[in-house]
């Protein structure tokens, strides 16, 4: 710590992650573990397919394997460090790697928001507008929208920390939480956190009430438009190309709105962390798993990939 007008700055923290739970610390290291290398595993994995196969060169799969990228960045962001903390007497990390911590994790995860929004408007020109659709979704407007994504993310991201930088925080420097996050980092500073909170807000209306709104006015037309399908295969059809998008995002939103509405007071039960990590580590991992279990697409890919592999 620094000594400044006979106050302490603080230059780290200490994470208490899952302290409190001693006993089952070696089990909690090795599922934690576990699951990292699976999600790396399978995120890795679709985009190689993705790229290495010719016929998964469409606007859908251009945006999954963005959405495996960000997946990816999103649970490396916290997982690494998490688990480097396991077993150390001293669980700290410096004031800037928690900055660029929160930074990393915050700019993927309201990138991930944006292009959900954008993999709708997908679907939505797929079932709404088949005749149109490769007009319609060309490659200079994907590679626009999921840049659009990406930069949106970073400018809420840069946003949100510089505000943050103008914190000042003198401790405690306790944060009973495995990373750094808004809530907890907001609660231990000295000086008045209410800009950076109206902030906060704001951005989550943006990012998750607007862009919710927008997924879910665009799936009651994909419905509308699904229930005009006069064959059952048809309407089969058209709503199995949906099915994953729409359990992506239920998961996506339902757990992070329970997470940060539980946090919003900056306190971390054991229950709180223990859902955060479905929010930041599970559903990585079952993005990728989602939208390939039952994808003909996919399974064929894997096919000619391993005929590939026979000649």
């Amino acid at each position: 710590m620094i000594w400044r007008r006979n106050t302490t700055e603080i230059t780290y923290f200490i994470l208490l992650g899952f302290s409190d739970f001693p006993r089952i610390i070696a089990i909690l290291f090795v599922i934690f573990l576990v699951i990292y290398i699976t999600s790396l595993t399978w995120n890795l994995s679709l985009i190689v397919l993705i790229r290495m196969d010719s016929h998964l060169h469409t606007p859908m799969y251009f945006f999954l394997s963005n959405l495996s990228f960000i997946d990816v960045c999103y649970v490396s962001s916290t997982v690494p460090k998490m688990l480097s903390n396991f077993f150390q007497e001293q669980q700290t990390i410096t004031f800037v790697s928690c900055i660029i911590q929160y930074f990393i994790f915050s700019t993927m995860g309201l990138s991930e928001s944006c292009l959900m929004t954008a993999m709708v408007y997908d679907r939505y020109a797929a079932i709404c507008n088949p005749l149109l659709y490769a007009s319609i979704m060309s490659p200079s407007l994907c590679g626009q929208m999921v840049l659009g994504a990406y930069m949106a993310g970073l400018t809420a991201s840069l946003s949100q920390i510089g505000t943050l930088l103008q914190l000042y925080f003198c401790g405690p420097n306790v944060i009973n939480h495995f990373f750094c996050d808004m809530p907890q980092l907001l609660i231990l500073s000295c000086t008045d956190t209410f800009f950076v909170q109206v902030m906060t807000v704001i951005l989550a209306m943006f990012f998750g009430i607007v862009n919710a709104l927008i997924i879910m006015i665009s799936y009651a037309y994909i419905g509308i438009s699904i229930m005009k399908i006069t064959s059952a295969k048809g309407r089969s059809k058209a709503f199995n190309t949906c099915a994953s998008h729409l359990t992506a995002v239920s998961l996506f939103y339902t757990s992070g709105i329970f997470v940060y509405l539980s946090s919003s007071s900056g306190s971390s039960s054991s229950f709180d962390r223990f859902a955060s990590v479905f929010y930041t580590v599970i559903i990585p991992t079952l993005n990728p798993l989602i939208y390939s279990l039952r994808n003909k697409e996919i399974k064929d890919a894997l096919k000619r990939l391993q005929k590939r592999r026979c000649c």
